[in-house]
Parts: structure tokens; sequence; C-alpha cells
């Protein structure tokens, strides 16, 4: 039969896993938050090259400007 002191033991043993829970799914939140992020950032890059790529064809392109009067 268990006694006070081994209820004790799996309050304490409950408690704990039970803080563990918690601490798992605020990191895992975390995590799921960070990837969004990281992807937004990909996305963004991605855009940016390709801005980046437009504008150094266009400028390619483009004829030589006469050099400036003075």
């Amino acid at each position: 039969m268990p006694g006070p002191e081994q209820d004790s033991r799996i309050a304490e043993i409950e408690l704990r896993v039970a803080e563990q829970d918690r601490t798992i799914a605020d990191l895992n939140e975390m995590v799921v938050a960070q990837w969004k992020k990281i992807d937004a950032l990909e996305r963004r890059l991605g855009e940016l090259r390709e801005e980046f790529d437009t504008a150094a064809l266009a400028r390619s392109d483009a004829p030589e400007a006469p050099p400036p009067h003075y």
C-alpha cells in the first residue's frame, strides 16, 4: 500500500512532468515562430535577389551616359 511519502513523491513527479510539458510546448511555439520568420526572410531575400538581378541587367543593357559637362 502506498504511504504518504510515496504519494508525495508521485505528486512531485507529476508536477515535474507537467512543468516539462509546458516547457516543451513553449519551446515548440518558439521554434514554429522562428521557422515562420525564416521562411518570410528567405522569400524576401529571393525577391530582393530578383530585383537586384533585374536592375543589374537593366544597367548593363542601358547605353552609357555621356560624360558630364563642366
